[in-house]
C-alpha cells in the first residue's frame, strides 16, 4: 500500500522532541511505501546523528518552509498556508497513493490532506494532535474578525470527511465526538520509547551528567517547549520560591521556545536554577530519568485541558512521578495511578509547595516512582500503539479505490 503522510513538523530522535511523528512514519514503511510531506524546518535542530533522517521504506518531500515556537502568530499563520498550499500541488501531482494521513498540527496541514484525499478520491486519516482552532482562539492567536464560527465549521467537516480520526487523548476523542457524532474516533496516546534510551546506553546517561552540577541532592525538571502555553511564567516564579527556600536542590529547565529569554534570566540569578540546552529523545529520556519529579505545567485554558503532552509519557515511562495541572484527563490519570501531584494552573505557590512536600516525602516517591513505571507499561507502550496504529490505517486502506493501481516502493 502507497501512504502520502501530509506533516509539517516531522523530526527524528535526533532532535529536542518526542519523535512520536518519526515512529509512526518508520512503523508504517515496515510494511508499505510511506511519502511524507513536510519541510526542513526541524532540520537544523538534530543535535545527534543515531538515525536516518528518511527510516527504510520512507520517501521525504520536504519544502523550504522556515518554522519556529517563536515566531509571532501572523508568522506562523504565514508558514501553515505557505506549507498548506505547496502540500496541496505536490499531493495533486505524485502518484496516487492508497490512502492519505494529514496530521495537525497545524489544522491546515490536515486541510490540506483532507483536499487532496477528496479530489483524489482516496480515504484518509485524520490524527489530531491539538485541538484546532480551540487553541489559537483560546490562546489569543486568532482574533475574532467573524473566522472562528467558519473556522469550527471546517473542523467538523474534516472530522466528517476522514475514513477515520485519530485522537492522542481521551478528551480529544470527546470533543470531535461532540463537534462531529457521525465520525469514527480512536484515541492512541503518544506514548514513549525507553528501548531508545537503552540503545543509547551509558552515552546519554553521561552527556546528561555534563549539564548538571553535582552537588544539589534533588533535580526537580521541567523539559520540553518553552511556549506560550506552558505556564513558563509560573514555573519560574515557583522555581524561584524553591529555591530560596531549599539549598539542596536545582531546578533544570530543557527545551526551547518563545518564553526562552525569561528562562535564561532567572539561570543568570539564580545558581540553582539551571536551563539544559535542547537534548536529542534518548538524552531527554535520560535526564527524565535522572529527575526526582517532572513538572507539566499548562497555562488555565479550557483547550490545553485536552492536551497530550510528550513530557507527561516520557516521565513515567522512566519512573519519575509528575506535578500535572491540567484539569482534565492527566489529572484524573495521574490520581487513578497514583503516580503524581496536582496542583490548580498558573498558581506558582501550589506548585511550590507541592514540590517542598513531594521532596520531603521519600516514601511517596518511591512508591509514585514504581506506579509510573508500571503505569507507562501497560498504557503508554509505544510499540504496541503503533502496532495499533498501523492495523487501524490498513483497515482503512483497504477500501482505497486506487489499491489496483501499480506503485513503486520507495525507500
Amino acid at each position: 500500500m502507497h501512504i502520502a503522510v501530509f506533516l509539517q513538523h516531522y523530526h527524528t530522535p535526533d532532535c529536542p522532541t518526542a519523535a512520536r511523528p518519526y515512529a509512526l512514519v518508520e512503523r508504517l514503511g515496515k510494511d508499505h511505501a510511506v511519502t511524507v510531506i513536510t519541510t526542513r524546518a526541524w532540520e537544523d535542530t538534530r543535535t545527534a546523528h543515531r538515525f536516518p533522517w528518511a527510516p527504510p521504506g520512507v520517501d521525504l518531500v520536504r519544502f523550504d518552509v522556515p518554522y519556529a515556537n517563536a515566531m509571532s502568530p501572523a508568522q506562523r499563520l504565514t508558514s501553515f498556508l505557505n506549507y498548506a498550499a505547496r502540500a496541496v500541488r505536490h499531493g495533486l501531482q505524485m502518484p496516487q497513493p492508497d490512502l492519505i494521513l494529514g496530521s495537525s498540527t497545524p489544522l491546515t496541514a490536515a486541510a490540506a490532506a483532507g483536499l487532496v484525499a477528496h479530489l483524489r478520491d482516496v480515504p484518509w486519516v485524520f490524527e489530531v494532535r491539538d485541538l484546532w482552532p480551540a487553541f489559537p482562539i483560546q490562546m489569543g492567536a486568532l482574533p475574532d474578525c467573524g473566522l472562528h464560527a467558519l473556522l469550527r465549521w471546517g473542523e467538523a467537516a474534516l472530522y466528517r470527511s476522514a475514513a477515520e480520526v485519530v485522537t492522542v487523548s481521551p478528551d480529544m476523542e470527546q470533543h470531535v465526538r461532540v463537534q462531529a457524532p457521525s465520525a469514527s474516533v480512536t484515541t492512541l496516546p503518544y506514548g514513549a520509547a525507553p528501548a531508545l534510551l537503552d540503545a543509547a546506553g551509558e552515552e546519554a546517561r553521561r552527556s546528561v551528567t555534563h549539564h548538571l552540577p553535582p552537588d544539589r541532592r534533588f533535580l526537580v525538571l521541567y523539559a520540553g517547549t518553552f511556549g506560550r502555553a506552558n505556564a513558563i511564567p509560573t514555573l519560574l516564579d515557583a522555581a524561584r520560591r524553591l529555591v530560596s527556600a531549599r539549598s539542596d536542590v536545582l531546578v533544570a529547565l530543557a527545551g526551547r521556545g518563545h518564553h526562552a529569554p525569561l528562562v535564561d534570566q532567572a539561570a543568570r540569578r539564580h545558581d540553582a536554577i539551571r536551563r539544559v540546552p535542547p537534548l536529542p529523545y534518548p538524552e531527554a529520556l535520560a535526564l527524565f530519568e535522572r529527575a526526582d519529579l517532572s513538572l507539566v505545567p499548562f497555562r488555565d485554558r479550557p483547550v490545553l485541558a485536552a492536551n497530550a503532552p510528550g513530557k507527561l509519557f516520557d516521565s513515567l515511562a522512566t519512573g519519575t512521578p509528575v506535578v500535572v495541572t491540567n484539569p482534565g484527563w492527566t489529572k484524573r490519570f495521574v490520581r487513578q495511578h497514583g503516580c503524581g501531584w496536582v496542583v490548580p494552573p498558573e498558581a506558582p505557590d501550589a506548585l511550590a509547595d507541592q514540590i517542598q512536600s513531594v521532596l520531603a516525602s521519600p516514601g511517596a516517591r518511591r512508591e509514585a516512582s514504581q506506579n509510573a513505571r508500571a503505569a507507562a507499561q501497560r498504557h503508554f507502550d509505544r510499540a504496541t500503539i503503533l502496532d495499533r496504529y498501523t492495523a487501524l490505517v490498513e483497515d482503512v486502506g483497504r477500501t482505497s479505490p486506487a489499491r489496483h493501481l501499480p506503485h513503486p516502493r520507495t525507500s
